[in-house]
């Protein structure tokens, strides 16, 4: 793991998810841009005290060096966005693969580095949209594909969160200073930190690419660098429109992610503060209520389901369903294997993914200094 160490927010998530199948081990780490800190956070992990790096350099050199079975297998990104691509450029280079929180990187340009990067590597590349790991995501997605709700017209994805409503990064408060400064989080800030997620669960659904945006941000809070809302158009391909909404300043919500795709036949509505329903609308039948963990779902939601009907299954869960996905991917390379393209294994963000994301980002940006002029998306 690179990132994560003491006093950071996501990293022990990450850990949780990674470990909740048995699947993966920490064996390694450089957790902190502070090398003591970051040699004592390992130590916090009872990991032995020569496997607890001062940098990420040192980490990826001294691993190389071991036999396989001995090294890590793939490496973990958990820092701040300016710090994606350095450490996953230096890990696919040295043989390793990458596991990253999203967005992959800073800016396109870096991200569109990566993507040749990891060609040439021939590596896996995954990134943590955790929300693909919800089963009734999962069942959504399928829904779409087998063509049940008919040609995708119209797609409505929200991301409001209240916690930005002030200016906290005054107060020093870690995530609210690095999420709001430019050099560290790239070029977008709202947008960049949960408009992604927005971005890629509506992509994720409904197969459908945005092809152009139109794109109007504030920075409500006075001093803010970075935009904390975000109010978008969307074309996507194949001609579906569609309306994305992103917000930290939407005092008293906390992560309300939802999304209404419809149809020529129907439609579904999916909350993230609800995760295991998935309710589906018909043009002459009432709606019907999907509910995680029960014999009806299909094959993707069934594999993505870890508990019994009625037990809450939620964020963890979903953010350890992409770890396990990752995770048989590396063992399969590892075993000499070729997965099945429906494997569930298969089933995670790729660098395409990142690449979009970031593209995202940089037409969102364009878009509003443009007054909200139609985009298209550089991919």
């Amino acid at each position: 793991m690179v990132g994560g160490g003491r006093g950071a927010f996501i990293g022990a998530l990450h850990r949780i998810a990674a470990a909740m199948d048995g699947q993966i081990e920490l064996v390694c780490g450089a957790f902190s841009s502070d090398p003591q800190r970051s040699k004592d956070s390992g130590a916090d992990l009872f990991l032995p005290a020569n496997r607890c790096y001062g940098t990420y350099e040192e980490m990826i050199r001294a691993e190389a060096k071991l036999p396989l079975g001995e090294r890590m297998d793939f490496m973990c990104i958990v820092t701040p966005n300016f710090m994606h691509f350095p450490p996953a450029k230096m890990a696919l280079e040295n043989g390793f693969h990458v596991l990253s929180d999203k967005p992959a990187t800073f800016s396109l340009d870096e991200a569109k580095k990566l993507a040749a990067i990891v060609k040439k590597s021939g590596l896996l590349y995954g990134l943590t949209h955790n929300y693909t790991g919800y089963p009734l995501v999962k069942e959504a997605r399928a829904m779409v594909a087998a063509g049940k709700l008919g040609k995708i017209r119209k797609v409505v994805v929200e991301y409001p969160q209240g916690w930005l409503a002030t200016r906290l990064e005054a107060s020093d408060q870690k995530q609210a200073a690095w999420r709001t400064d430019p050099k560290r989080s790239g070029a977008a800030g709202c947008i960049g930190d949960i408009g992604t997620h927005a971005e890629n669960l509506a992509e994720y659904i409904t197969g459908l690419p945005i092809s152009e945006l139109a794109a109007d941000l504030t920075a409500f809070v006075k001093g803010r660098k970075l935009d904390d809302d975000g109010n978008l158009l969307l074309r996507f391909k194949g001609g579906a429109k569609g309306v994305l909404h992103s917000s930290q300043i939407s005092v008293g919500e906390e992560n309300n992610l939802n999304i209404r795709v419809y149809g020529e036949k129907g439609g579904l509505e999916w909350h993230q503060n609800e995760p295991n329903t998935l309710l589906v609308k018909w043009l002459d039948q009432p709606t019907q209520i999907f509910r995680t963990g029960n014999g009806y779902l299909g094959k993707a939601a069934a594999s993505a389901t870890r508990t019994p009907p009625s037990h809450p299954e939620g964020y963890l869960e979903a953010f350890a369903n992409v770890y396990r996905a990752f995770a048989g991917a590396v063992r399969a390379r590892l075993d000499g294997k070729k997965l099945a393209k429906d494997d569930p294994a298969n089933d995670y963000p790729k660098i395409e993914d990142g690449v979009r994301g970031m593209a995202f980002i940089e037409a969102v940006v364009k878009s509003s200094k443009a007054n909200a002029a139609w985009t298209k998306l550089e991919t």
